[in-house]
C-alpha cells in the first residue's frame, strides 16, 4: 500500500526547492556541496577580532528532552573507573566515564536520513535502506564531513524588538528578510544561517516543558527562502526547529521533510543563539566564521555538535 499523500501545499512547495539529482545520483550530502574550498577561504575573512562564542547547551541529565520525542533520552553520565591504576600498583591513575543518550538529544545536527516521507530519502533513495542495526546506509551523519563555512545570524527575536519570539510564532520569509537588513550583510551560497527566536532561553530559565510546546519556529515557506540562496545548512534555537504545532492540520514536521528529504539541506536544533545575539549586537556585524563538525556516528541519522563562532 502506498503512505498517503500530503497535503497540496507541500507538493507545491517541494517541486520548488527539489534538488535531487543536482549533484549526481550519487551524491549523500546535499548542499553541503556548496561549501567549497573559496567559500571557507572567504569564510576566514570574517575573523577580525578572534572572539569564539560557544553555542552548544551542556550535555546533562536534566537536559533539554521533556518526553515529547519517544526513546530521545537525554545524557545519562556514569563512571566506570575513578582513579584506577590500571597497569598495577603504582602506575598512572586513570578515571573513565560513559554516555548513554539520544544523538539529538542536545545541541545537534540531523542528518539527511533523519527524515522522510512517500518512503523516500534524500535523493529518491528508498527509506528502507535504514536499518535497525545498520543504521542509515545513505546520507547518514558520517557522510557529511567537516562543516566548516561562513556563519550569519538572522536575529529575528532582536529584529521584533523581543527576547523571545511568542509560542506558535511562525518565522516566515519576510521575517528573515528583516533579520537579514538588520543584520547588514546578504546571505549567499554556501553559508550556514543561524535563526535565533529566543527559545532557548526558556530551557536557560529551567521552564523545560515550556520549552518543547508550544514552541515559535520556521514557517513552511522558509525552505523557498533558503534554496533561492543556496543555503549550506540551516540551525535555531528551538527543540523541534519548525513552528510547533504545525501551520496545516495534521501536517506534522513538513519543513523537516522539505529541508532534509526533498532540498537535502542539514537541520540544528537546540542551539544557544544568546551569547552569539549578544556579541553580534556589540559589535555589529552579524557574519563570522562558524566550526560545526559533526561526530562522525557511522550510520547516525544525527549526531550532538559543540558549534564555535569566531568573530
Amino acid at each position: 500500500m502506498s503512505p498517503p499523500a500530503l497535503h497540496p501545499a507541500f507538493h507545491d512547495i517541494a517541486k520548488r526547492v527539489n534538488n535531487w539529482g543536482r549533484w549526481g545520483a550519487d551524491d549523500e550530502i546535499g548542499t553541503l556541496n556548496l561549501i567549497t574550498d573559496e567559500v571557507v577561504s572567504r569564510a576566514a575573512t570574517e575573523v577580525r577580532t578572534g572572539r569564539r562564542v560557544p553555542l552548544a547547551l551542556p550535555l546533562r541529565q536534566d537536559g533539554v528532552q521533556t518526553g515529547l520525542i519517544p526513546g530521545r533520552v537525554n545524557p545519562l553520565h556514569a563512571m566506570v573507573q575513578i582513579n584506577q591504576e590500571v597497569f598495577g600498583p603504582g602506575t598512572v591513575a586513570c578515571s573513565d566515564d560513559v554516555v548513554t543518550m539520544g544523538l539529538q538529544a542536545a545541541t545537534h545536527w540531523d542528518a539527511l536520513a533523519h527524515a522522510s516521507h512517500s518512503g523516500r530519502l534524500y535523493n529518491g533513495r528508498p527509506a528502507d535502506t535504514i536499518t535497525p542495526h545498520g543504521g542509515a546506509e545513505f546520507s547518514g551523519i558520517d557522510k557529511a564531513g567537516p562543516i566548516v563555512s561562513r556563519g550569519v545570524l538572522l536575529d529575528v527575536a532582536r529584529e521584533h524588538g523581543k527576547d523571545r519570539l511568542d509560542g506558535s510564532y511562525a518565522v516566515t520569509p519576510e521575517d528573515l528578510d528583516a533579520a537579514e537588513e538588520l543584520a547588514g550583510t546578504r546571505v549567499r551560497a554556501g553559508d550556514i544561517v543561524l535563526v535565533r527566536t529566543g527559545q532557548v532561553r526558556v530551557y536557560l530559565a529551567g521552564d523545560r516543558e515550556a520549552y518543547g510546546y508550544p514552541s515559535p519556529g520556521l514557517s513552511i515557506r522558509t525552505p523557498e527562502w533558503f534554496h533561492a540562496r543556496d543555503v549550506a545548512a540551516v540551525a535555531n534555537d528551538t527543540l523541534t526547529f519548525e513552528v510547533f504545532p504545525p501551520e496545516i492540520e495534521d501536517l506534522w514536521l513538513p519543513v523537516h521533510a522539505l529541508d532534509l528529504v526533498e532540498m537535502g539541506m542539514l537541520q540544528g536544533q537546540n542551539w544557544n543563539l544568546e551569547e552569539l545575539s549578544t556579541a553580534c549586537g556589540q559589535e555589529g556585524r552579524y557574519a563570522f566564521l562558524l566550526s560545526a563538525m559533526p561526530e562522525p556516528f557511522v550510520g547516525a541519522t544525527g549526531t550532538p555538535v559543540a558549534p564555535v563562532a569566531i568573530l
